[in-house]
């Protein structure tokens, strides 16, 4: 008996009225469409200085990230940074506003990365961080950041940090054909 996990019964082809090759099955015609995952994350300050997490699960442990990860179902974008920041570095936070929208084809993912300010100074290890510090511009260790989002939103944050309006960030074309044409290894 086939189960919907069974091999057999699906097989990528190109169903009708679309233009890319889909996991389809032979069965019934349903779809499994796989799409982008959506990445939500904040830039956290109190005061002048940066929230960073030093991450203790892979891809990229012992390397320092801004609390971040997959968004969950049934959540916001900004729930799901609030959440990404309670759960990584135990922070309450306030989110001001959408800082950077970056697009990585390489590994299907669209990262969503606001502006936010801890609540109050107050923050912990979280099961996903080995440490969690505030770190002031010049201690950010620049070298041993996790992912080049990181960098570029910790940059574009201080670029906008004290103007009311600004656009948000979004990834230059130039970046993401760099992203396609050199893939960063994931170790």
């Amino acid at each position: 008996m086939a189960t919907d996990n069974d091999p057999l019964k699906f097989a990528k082809r190109v169903p009708d009225g679309d233009s890319r090759e889909r996991l389809v099955c032979g069965d019934c015609g349903w779809i499994h469409y796989e799409n982008p995952k959506i990445i939500v994350g904040a830039v956290c300050t109190w005061q002048d200085k940066f929230l960073l997490c030093r991450r203790a699960i892979e891809p990229r442990i012992g390397f320092w990230t801004m609390p971040a990860g997959f968004m969950e179902e049934g959540e916001t974008a900004e729930e799901g940074a609030a959440r990404e920041a309670m759960e990584e570095a135990c922070a309450p936070i306030e989110i001001d506003r959408l800082l950077a929208i970056y697009s990585v084809p390489r590994i299907s993912q669209v990262h969503l990365i606001y502006r936010a300010r801890l609540k109050e100074p107050t923050f912990d290890v979280g099961p996903e961080s080995a440490e969690v510090k505030l770190l002031a511009w010049d201690d950010i260790p620049w070298t041993d950041l996790a992912f080049p989002t990181v960098h570029w939103a910790l940059a574009h944050f201080r670029e906008v940090a004290h103007r009311e309006e600004f656009s948000p960030f979004v990834t230059p074309p130039q970046a993401i054909e760099n992203m396609r044409r050199h893939p960063r290894p994931h170790h």
